[in-house]
């Protein structure tokens, strides 16, 4: 049952690969499958036919084969179906032992068409193996003096799979005294250890048995088990302790047998046999014991079989020290294996066409060749190179190929036949190299033009660039010799409108060097594009145009703009209001700023450079939004300066800074009570205002002074009235209330024309903003005219500060002003009783 259950899995899996767009495609000639491990021999890869855009009874007409460096094929073409089967049944674990990815690539080969295919095929992980331990006893030896909390390392449970089916989690049999804790390394890998929970006595019980369990997360789950026997011990009261936690050490891989590594050491303070370390290997697979020694007595460490960084450059020992007692310690050797540049380059011909015609145009295809080096790095970096004085050139191709192609007409009457050595050497020190001979038959003539290395060019600038600076250069080839070589470059005319494309660039003629005529703004151009011609010196002259494309890149030139608040004129700082009752989180305004330059240079932070009282409020750090961050206290001071600091993100980054002045205040008295200690400057600007102010609040004050009188003549006439009518029950008929009733209705009018007050932060002086009225709703019902504060002069819901003008005046013109009206207020209201 679990067979055909596995079995099911893989088709699922299969099917899923194929659902996921197998195969899919990179680039023009990649192509890419997904299969799960363990299929049987023959199993449906995926439609190599199709994918090719042949017919399955072309791929043996036209040559079509796979292509590799002599390894076990684990794939092959099925020519009847023409699809790619695989050759055998593929182990995951075996090919790419627990990379996250595996992942085979060859070539596929249409000869008649001298292609190559590149072929990615993604091998997927199965649950097919279980967590298991490399013992399935484990001793460990305890003394019953430990405290709690002492941790114990267990062996580690060792998963091939990967992702969801490798090892996941470690459980442990219930017990009384210990308890299981996992530790997680850098490089993802679980460690169990054995925590003491509780104090062991060993009279009471001498041996503990346990159970700890390693499970992963495959579907079916799989896991394994091993039998810890926790032995306790007396009095050893210090484990060995390593010089290092971890020892390093690197190592040529040509180094002998026998040869010394490092020496790991490990002390304990204990005496006699309880001081004793001996060391061992703890943990590690046979394959990496096999290749050291190490003497349990010293802690050496040798060689005891060659090292090959081409089969593994990478050793992780785990060492284990025990003393004569129950305490153990452990620590990490890490071998690093270099590279010695002990393989030559290998060159295999792929396909070779010969005999070659006369006429073949330069660019045709002789001879495919693969190269390569089993060594990495620069021991493995391969250049290829021909005889100079032969009419051919290698390029390039996919993977580690090169094409010999021709690079000039041949001429079968001057030359049959040649005689072609390639030489393939590695970047090693000293080089290795390998030569590669065979013989190129003519069977039985063309001149050519410059040619470029590429279709089109394109190349990006920094804005600002120097004037005359070289920005780009260009190389065109010609085949042939002597005045037909010689290459010379210009710039084609431009036909558009605007300055001519000779104003901005210019190029060396000789050299193909293109050169900047101006420093370039990316803000008033981005790109420019490029026609430049290569003429060859033959008669008469061949020509080839190559397009050139100039990218402008933004550099961070521009600092941000603030454009709210506005900067003053005047020297002061814009003031905003807060209200005292203001909830945390409050929006006070919003700083607005922009930057010139664009990408991540206009991105833009914000942020509270200084405030005079820290914590009260908050900036937005993307929007600029300055909000309270608390609730505010009585104790906080009316004015509240901040410092904003508007940063783009450019290299390095510019800023900006506004400074805001906050007014914090509930209602008027408390304004007053801070602007009592404020002095008026010396100012004979402002002295004259304040003498203008002083006669309009008298103006003002006479006003509602003969409102007062009009208001009581009114209600003694009322009450006049109800004494000698007093069968009209006690009203006049045809003669409506008025709309300002008691105190009541005198706070309703003054309410009407409340002001609102902005203070500004060196200055020292106010901003009154006295609001259009609202004539609509002068007279009001009675009903509206609810106990409300007198003065409530700081609503903004009523009277917005961004939407009023400001009309700038003395803070002591104001404080007479306030005042006046308070005076008049507490005037009208002992009238009115």
């Amino acid at each position: 049952m679990a067979a055909q259950r596995n079995r099911s899995d893989q088709r699922a899996l299969v099917l899923l690969c194929l659902f996921l767009g197998v195969p899919w495609k990179a680039e023009a000639r990649q192509i890419r499958y997904c299969v799960p491990e363990e299929l049987d021999k023959g199993a449906f890869v995926g439609n190599i036919a199709q994918d090719l855009g042949l017919e399955p009874r072309e791929l043996a007409e036209r040559g079509v084969r796979i292509v590799s460096r002599g390894r076990t094929q684990l794939f092959a073409l099925n020519a009847r179906s023409g699809s790619l089967v695989t050759a055998g049944r593929i182990d995951r674990e075996e090919l790419c032992a627990q990379s996250a990815r595996c992942v085979v690539s060859f070539n596929i080969l249409v000869e008649d068409r001298v292609k190559l295919f590149g072929i990615e095929i993604e091998i997927t992980d199965i649950n097919d193996n279980a967590p298991k331990f490399q013992a399935e006893n484990l001793d460990v030896k305890i003394n019953e003096n430990v405290a709690p909390g002492m941790r114990f390392p267990l062996p580690e449970a060792v998963d091939p799979d990967v992702g969801a089916n490798s090892l996941q989690s470690y459980q442990l049999s219930p017990n009384k005294h210990f308890s299981l804790a996992v530790q997680s390394r850098a490089n993802g890998v679980k460690v169990p250890e054995l925590v003491l929970e509780h104090a062991l006595d060993r009279e009471e019980e001498a041996l503990h048995h346990l159970v700890l369990t390693a499970s992963d997360g495959g579907d079916p789950l799989r896991s394994g088990t091993v039998l810890i026997s926790v032995t306790v011990f007396d009095t050893n009261d210090n484990a060995p302790v390593f010089t290092l936690p971890e020892y390093r050490v690197s190592v040529p891989e040509n180094l002998p047998m026998g040869a010394q590594l490092l020496t790991v050491t490990a002390t304990d303070r204990d005496e006699g046999a309880n001081g004793e370390v001996t060391y061992s290997f703890r943990k590690s697979p046979d394959t990496q014991l096999l290749k050291f020694q190490l003497n349990k007595n010293t802690g050496e460490i040798k060689i005891s079989e060659g090292l090959d960084y081409e089969e593994t450059d990478f050793y992780e020992i785990e060492i284990q020290a025990e003393d004569g007692g129950a305490y153990l310690a452990t620590a990490k050797v890490l071998i690093t294996v270099e590279d010695v540049n002990d393989n030559s380059p290998e060159v295999t011909i792929t396909s070779l066409f010969s005999p070659l015609t006369e006429d073949s145009p330069p660019g045709t295809v002789i001879a495919l060749l693969n190269v390569h080096d089993l060594d990495s790095g620069k021991n493995g970096q391969v250049t290829c190179s021909i005889t100079r004085n032969l009419p051919f050139k290698l390029e390039k191709s996919i993977d580690s190929y090169y094409r010999l192609v021709t690079q000039r007409a041949l001429d079968r009457e001057q030359v049959s036949s040649y005689n072609i050595t390639v030489t393939a050497t590695d970047g090693g020190s000293p080089p290795l190299s390998t030569e590669t001979h065979f013989t190129l038959q003519v069977s039985d003539i063309n001149d050519n033009p410059p040619t470029f290395s590429h279709i089109s060019y394109s190349t990006y600038i920094p804005e600002n660039n120097p004037r005359g600076a070289s920005i780009f250069s260009v190389t065109a080839l010609d085949p042939d010799s002597k005045e037909n070589a010689q290459v010379i470059y210009s710039l084609a005319e431009d036909t558009g409108q605007g300055p001519p494309l000779t104003a901005y660039i210019s190029i060396n003629s000789d050299t193909g060097v293109l050169y900047a005529l101006r420093s370039f703004d990316y803000e008033q151009f981005r790109d420019l594009q490029v026609q430049v011609t290569a003429t060859d010196s033959g008669d008469p002259p061949l020509s080839s145009n190559v397009s050139v494309s100039l990218f402008i890149l933004d550099q961070n030139d521009n600092i941000p703009e603030i454009l709210y608040p506005t900067p003053p004129t005047d020297g002061s700082t814009g003031v905003e209001l807060a209200p005292r009752s203001a909830e945390p989180g409050y929006l006070v305004t919003k700083v607005v700023a922009v930057d010139r330059d664009s990408g991540q240079n206009a991105w833009l932070s914000y942020r509270l450079l200084k405030a005079s009282e820290p914590g009260l409020f908050a900036v937005g750090l993307h929007t600029g939004e300055v909000r309270t961050a608390r609730a505010l206290l009585d104790r906080d001071a009316l004015k509240q300066s901040l410092v904003v600091a508007v940063e783009d993100h450019g290299q390095p980054p510019l800023s900006a800074t506004v400074t805001l002045t906050v007014a914090v205040a509930d209602s008027i008295p408390d304004v007053l009570a801070d602007l009592d200690s404020m002095k008026a400057p010396g100012d004979p600007d402002a002295s004259g205002l304040t003498l203008y102010l002083v006669v309009a609040v008298a103006a003002v004050s006479c006003v509602f002074l003969a409102f007062v009188i009009v208001l009581l003549a009114l209600r003694l006439r009322r009450w006049h009235a109800s004494r000698l009518l007093p069968a009209v029950g006690g009203g006049l008929v045809g003669v409506g209330a008025s709309p300002f009733v008691g105190v009541d209705g005198v706070r309703a009018f003054l309410q009407t024309y409340s002001h609102e007050v902005s203070l500004t932060a060196d200055s020292r002086e106010s901003h009154v903003i006295f609001p259009q009225p609202n004539y609509a709703d002068t007279l009001i019902s009675q009903e509206s005219c609810e106990r409300k504060d007198p003065l409530s002069l700081l609503d903004d819901s009523k009277f917005p500060i961004e939407d009023t003008p400001l009309v700038p005046v003395s803070s002591f013109s104001l404080f007479i002003l306030l005042k006046s009206y308070d005076c008049f207020y507490f005037l009208v209201c002992i009238m009115m009783a």
